[in-house]
């Protein structure tokens, strides 16, 4: 099991190998020396930071140079994402983002980015789907449609806790209540540890969270999950059955990781970080370390990458002006 807590709470130095990628072009000479920065805009320890590190130590090998995994935490993400936005375009900064950062616009009028202007998207680290999951002891409900017969019956008895305000937590509730047309009480919390322990505590009777973040707690029965928030049930809970299957079809909540360049950015220093990523993705110990986290990646090219965070970014940002979510 891959446990976030044994992470460097400092931006960590990793060693460089001895491979290189061919390359042609402009930026064919990359890399030259200089150290490869991989921003991470959030502290050490949250799942950003761990799906970065193992990729980042084996990118290093795979292009013979030293990678410096940089954490930067503050607002959100929004402050170290402008930095990378700002960057010279030549290689050396590279930004692990995730999905609330593609509509951080919507809700940080002040963001100083526009994440589709401003990045080249590079390759997916991992992708990780959300579900709806209650406490029992709060709220006996064994199905979606359950959940909704009582929230219906008792508007805004039940509380739903998310990791935060504009987080995608707090956009999938907003999301189920206009969907199934009830009221829930959304109370949001600083970060997924307080949320998952006062859910766990009953202080909130219901909430979006990873799976990977609840397995041991399901099966001890102190959690309930009634659906997943993606397109397919998950590998580590095969009988709980989609949002989709529960009545809600594009019911879609999953959090994806990537690695960015800043805009011009040459196209032959991109495909060879793509290539040594995507080498990276296919290791056996990586796609175990993924499983254990409940975690997807699929070999994809750059242009499909690309595609798929074009439309997140209209997806999220649609559904973050629908919430009327507004932050400083």
């Amino acid at each position: 099991m891959f446990h976030l807590s044994r992470l460097s709470r400092r931006g960590a130095l990793i060693g460089a190998g001895a491979t290189m990628l061919p390359a042609t072009g402009r930026g064919s000479n990359w890399p030259d020396g200089n150290t490869i920065d991989w921003i991470v805009p959030f502290q050490a320890g949250g799942l950003t930071d761990a799906f970065a590190r193992p990729v980042a130590q084996r990118v290093s090998e795979s292009i013979g140079q030293t990678v410096v995994v940089d954490n930067r935490g503050g607002a959100g993400g929004t402050i170290a994402t402008a930095q990378a936005a700002r960057a010279a375009p030549d290689g050396y900064t590279f930004l692990v983002a995730f999905t609330g950062l593609v509509y951080a616009p919507v809700i940080y009028p002040n963001a100083g980015f526009e994440f589709g202007r401003d990045f080249e998207p590079i390759s997916a680290l991992a992708r990780t789907q959300s579900s709806l999951v209650v406490n029992p002891a709060r709220l006996d409900v064994r199905s979606v449609r359950e959940f909704v017969e009582h929230a219906r019956q008792a508007p805004g008895s039940i509380d739903m806790a998310s990791v935060g305000l504009g987080t995608t937590t707090h956009l999938a509730i907003d999301m189920l209540e206009k969907r199934a047309g009830i009221e829930l009480h959304h109370v949001p919390y600083r970060g997924g540890a307080p949320a998952l322990r006062d859910l766990l505590a009953g202080h909130v009777a219901a909430s979006f969270m990873s799976i990977a973040t609840l397995t041991s707690y399901v099966s001890k029965g102190d959690l309930r999950v009634l659906a997943v928030a993606g397109r397919r049930r998950e590998r580590l809970m095969p009988d709980v059955p989609t949002m989709e299957e529960a009545g809600f079809p594009d019911f879609r909540v999953v959090n994806w990781f990537g690695v960015f360049a800043p805009r011009r950015t040459p196209p032959p220093i991109l495909d060879r970080m793509h290539a040594a990523i995507q080498a990276t993705l296919v290791a056996d110990d990586i796609k175990r370390l993924w499983l254990e986290q409940a975690a997807r990646v699929e070999p994809e090219s750059r242009a499909d990458f690309s595609r798929f965070v074009k439309r997140e970014i209209d997806r999220w940002s649609r559904t973050a002006r629908a919430a009327n979510v507004q932050l400083e």
